[in-house]
């Protein structure tokens, strides 16, 4: 048999465990940070922010190494150099147009550069009364809270870091239901009157995480969203139907407007028909649950 001009080398025993997995940071390590950790751990030595001493704990148990960090008050530094990769998941600031914990982070990571992927908000194409959005219309946030989210993934692309950036809209799942919401009847528009929303199921909003890991266009941005097209009333009485529980009323937009906080008349103001193409044919995403419909079913039967 003829010899290979080039011989691959021959591994040394433990060489594999000297040079050890490839690192990864998780900064907001919440559920969705869990089901990365959870779909991950075997390949990687995974560092999991978050603020929560609850958390600790369950992160662990994940296989993770549990980081206790307050992104807005604790001394970053420590993960400058943990990992060449990083996912974001963290919220941002609490208030302003300018996200500043995403300016303290970016000052401290230290890429090589290496992946990041940062989890925005489909919130910041804003009211687009109905109409068919893709990643390239132009933003137009209403609320301070996408303004934030815009202000972050421009500084997230800007930096030296191989930055993706994940445009997400309402997740649900099986600890991620609106049964609080139910229980509490608060309202929803009247048909004429209301909103088409988006959706992505969390265990599949965790294999899109990954997926911009290996495969995201550096800069690049892609709507992280199923391919449901509901308005917000009959996502609601979706559930509340399989839940057993009574449908919400139904108001006007003026009565709304009165009966529920500013944050939920916000969500109830705001319509848009997201497109997901980039993510099943650049991120190669097939979605687990394509639609709420058959989403919510196996949310309840996990729960």
């Amino acid at each position: 048999m003829p010899i290979s001009p080039n011989p691959a080398p021959v591994r040394q025993p433990g060489a594999r465990r000297r040079l050890g997995r490839p690192r990864l940071l998780i900064v907001g390590c919440g559920d969705i940070g869990r089901g990365i950790v959870a779909r991950l751990q075997g390949r990687f030595r995974i560092f999991a922010v978050t603020r929560s001493v609850e958390h600790l704990a369950p992160l662990r148990a994940a296989g993770a190494v549990p980081l206790l960090v307050d992104l807005d008050r604790d001394d970053l530094e420590r993960l400058g150099q943990l990992a060449p990769r990083a996912i974001v998941l963290a919220p941002t600031s609490p208030d302003g147009r300018i996200d500043r914990r995403s300016l303290r982070l970016l000052k401290v990571l230290r890429p090589q550069p290496h992946r990041l992927v940062y989890m925005s908000t489909t919130g910041i194409y804003g009211d687009k009364q109905g109409r068919q959005v893709d990643e390239t219309t132009t933003p137009l946030p209403v609320t301070d809270r996408a303004h934030r989210r815009l202000d972050a993934e421009r500084r997230m692309r800007a930096s030296p870091w191989r930055a993706a950036v994940l445009r997400v809209p309402g997740i649900y799942g099986p600890h991620r239901l609106p049964l609080e919401r139910l229980q509490r009847a608060i309202p929803v528009p009247l048909p004429e009157e209301d909103v088409v929303t988006n959706h992505i199921h969390a265990h599949d909003l965790a294999r899109i995480c990954i997926a911009a890991l290996f495969r995201a266009a550096p800069r690049r941005v892609y709507n992280a969203v199923d391919d449901s097209e509901l308005l917000l009333g009959q996502y609601i009485d979706l559930v509340a139907d399989r839940a057993g529980l009574p449908r919400p009323p139904r108001l006007s937009r003026k009565e709304l407007r009165q009966a529920v906080s500013a944050m939920q008349y916000s969500f109830m103001t705001e319509s848009r028909r997201i497109g997901n193409r980039r993510l099943k044919s650049e991120l190669k995403v097939r979605l687990q649950y394509p639609t709420v419909v058959e989403g919510v079913g196996a949310a309840f039967t996990a729960r």
